[in-house]
């Protein structure tokens, strides 16, 4: 049985630093992540580019992380409660990020979910507004 305190704890100091780096603390992920770590697009299909893709892999998911920061702003990243049962972590969050491509902001709601293995993340998924991303995206 995964030890669920020392899994929000983990997360807990990663999301901290992710927002007071404004998303420059990609590293802190990584050392969380398991080597065969699974990350998988919202809404399960993966449109292979920004906040719409999916990777496997540490190598893929550090090159993910690296390209969302070249493309967006992390403004702020607010996680507001933790659940947890066993080896999965629910994160809710309030979330907001600006394209670097047009400039236009999108904030939303956002829930994470975490499976941990033997004390790393092994799976991630994600839900948020993807049509306010989207839409942020795309020029006038």
């Amino acid at each position: 049985m995964e030890d669920v305190q020392q899994n929000i704890a983990k997360l807990r100091q990663a999301y901290q630093l992710w927002n007071d780096t404004r998303g420059g603390s990609v590293s802190e992920w990584m050392d969380l992540f398991a080597d065969d770590v699974v990350l998988h697009p919202p809404g399960g299909h993966d449109a292979g580019t920004g906040f719409f893709q999916g990777c496997k892999g540490k190598v893929a998911a550090n090159a993910y992380f690296s390209a969302l920061g070249d493309s967006w702003e992390l403004i702020y990243f607010l996680p507001e409660e933790f659940i947890a049962d066993g080896e999965r972590v629910v994160v809710l969050s309030q979330v907001a990020f600006r394209s670097k491509a047009t400039g236009k902001t999108t904030a939303s709601h956002k829930a994470d979910v975490f499976r941990f293995r033997d004390g790393a993340v092994a799976e991630y998924r994600d839900f948020f507004d993807t049509a306010g991303a989207l839409a942020a995206q795309r020029e006038d």
